[in-house]
């Protein structure tokens, strides 16, 4: 084939656009439409399904050289990787904390593959669209219009993002120059002992180590217990270290508990302290005029961390920080460079960028799913359908209650019901129930440790999952354990 000159534009077969655009527009209805078709029909199909040694043996192939044919290409996609998917769109899936999704959001997905924008930063209205959703998380929340606001992969990324900005809120800008050897070594950070895992990961990577994070007592509920941070602060302020920053949760990841925020917020001020909100999933609760006051104080926070693709059922990934004061939260992460110029006319204009509130330059166009999910469903609807999670979860308790083989582990706050089915060697027990459940397809409910004890754990995210499910998962624990129990006793 003889090359295109460089003043001529390239044949078809040089690019990687199809030599046919009808066939591959053809091919493209047919997956669109078995997708429709895959999320319509999800009921029909089990939950999750064990990963049969061959089709794993299938990804192990060598690194293709020559390409192949889409059509193939989609055939191995649509009998080796659907079927075998995590299952969290599945109304069974109660898991762990994962939004089902919508075919809304699906399609956005496409639509912002096809722009393929960088939301790095520049002059675009995909930018504008982000912007957009800060601008309406700054009244979602009751937060200033200085405040700022960045998507980025979830809440652990979110988390370190907010310990880095009250990081140098409290060390100032030459922290990012000189580090924390000379003046971050007495800098500690306050949690409870239940805040999720990335809450520790998250001051490691932000190079204050594990020990600088207190982990204060929780009450029953697993609220933080207020009067114990107060004395830990105080404490710690008096053998010479600097408290700096507390992390509240709105929504906690065994039981989904939450933090007396007006409190934690009032001890704060008192004390000089940024006050950080993991919100992953509970933030958005303020939807919900039912579960909207039990977050008062968050529109009072410094930071705020949250997913929209849990309560927002938004496809994965978009998770998103809030920050109050947003020039602080520029000056943690803008980095000038030559090559990121900005100008007042053309591309390279719009500064600043939201390159220069977080680490990512290549930044994909989460935004745009986002969007059309709050226009096409509105706060209200979500806030009902967030609503509903939480009356299924008490559905679900009362269920319990009913039945003299389980037993509830935790109180329900929100959408996370903790139980078991009652036996001896209980803990042995009901990790086999768990595995049985999902083995079987019928369910996919976790499990965690409460107190030492073992608990089957039921989140309910799903905004498909309706009573008749939670009537199946309730069943299932019954027979799987009368199942155990009657081979542990025979096998006795």
């Amino acid at each position: 084939m003889t090359k295109a000159r460089p003043d001529t534009p390239p044949d078809a077969g040089e690019t990687l656009d199809p030599d046919d655009w009808d066939a591959l527009r053809a091919q493209g209805h047919r997956m669109l439409d078995d997708m429709f078709d895959y999320i319509a029909g999800v009921r029909e199909r089990p939950v999750w399904r064990p990963i049969p040694a061959d089709v794993r043996a299938r990804f192990r192939e060598e690194l293709p050289r020559a390409g192949g044919d889409l059509d193939e290409i989609y055939r191995e996609f649509s009998d080796y990787i659907a079927p075998y998917a995590p299952g969290n769109i599945h109304p069974g899936f109660m898991g762990w904390v994962n939004g089902g999704g919508t075919a809304v959001g699906m399609l956005a997905e496409m639509l912002a593959a096809g722009l393929n924008a960088n939301l790095g930063g520049r002059d675009h209205i995909p930018v504008e669209v982000e912007r957009q959703i800060v601008l309406w998380m700054r009244q979602m929340f009751g937060f200033p219009d200085t405040a700022s606001g960045i998507f980025v992969t979830g809440t652990s990324m979110a988390n370190l993002m907010g310990i880095l900005v009250a990081r140098s809120a409290r060390l100032g800008p030459s922290v990012r120059e000189r580090g924390l050897p000379d003046r971050g070594g007495g800098l500690t950070a306050y949690t409870s002992v239940v805040t999720h895992g990335c809450v520790a990961q998250a001051m490691d990577l932000a190079g204050f180590g594990t020990d600088a994070l207190r982990r204060i007592p929780v009450d029953r509920c697993h609220h933080i217990e207020i009067d114990a941070l107060r004395a830990q602060v105080r404490a710690d302020r008096a053998a010479g270290l600097a408290p700096f920053l507390v992390i509240g949760s709105a929504g906690t990841v065994d039981i989904g508990a939450i933090d007396d925020l007006a409190a934690l917020h009032a001890l704060c001020r008192e004390e000089n302290l940024w006050l950080h909100v993991d919100g992953a999933y509970g933030a958005l609760g303020v939807l919900s005029p039912e579960i909207a006051p039990r977050l008062a104080g968050l529109e009072s926070t410094d930071s705020i961390a949250f997913d929209f693709h849990k309560w927002g059922q938004v496809p994965y990934d978009a998770g998103f920080l809030l920050v109050r004061d947003g020039e602080q939260h520029r000056r943690t992460f803008a980095a000038p460079a030559a090559y990121l110029r900005r100008e007042t006319r053309g591309l390279a204009a719009g500064s600043p960028w939201p390159c220069d509130y977080g680490p990512d330059m290549s930044r994909g166009f989460r935004a745009l799913k986002t969007w059309f999910t709050l226009k096409a469903y509105g706060t209200e609807k979500l806030g009902e359908m967030i609503a509903r999670t939480c009356a299924l979860a008490r559905y679900l308790e009362t269920k319990i209650a009913a039945e003299p083989k389980l037993e509830l582990l935790a109180p329900v706050q929100l959408n996370i019901v903790c139980f078991r089915y009652r036996a001896t060697d209980a803990d042995r027990v009901n990790a086999e129930i768990v595995a049985s459940l999902h083995e079987s397809g019928i369910a996919a409910p976790s499990a965690t440790m409460l107190d030492g004890r073992l608990a089957i754990r039921a989140a309910i995210v799903n905004h498909r999952t309706g009573m008749r499910d939670i009537d199946v998962l309730v069943a299932a624990v019954l027979e799987f354990g009368a199942r155990e129990t009657e081979a542990r006793t025979s096998g006795s």
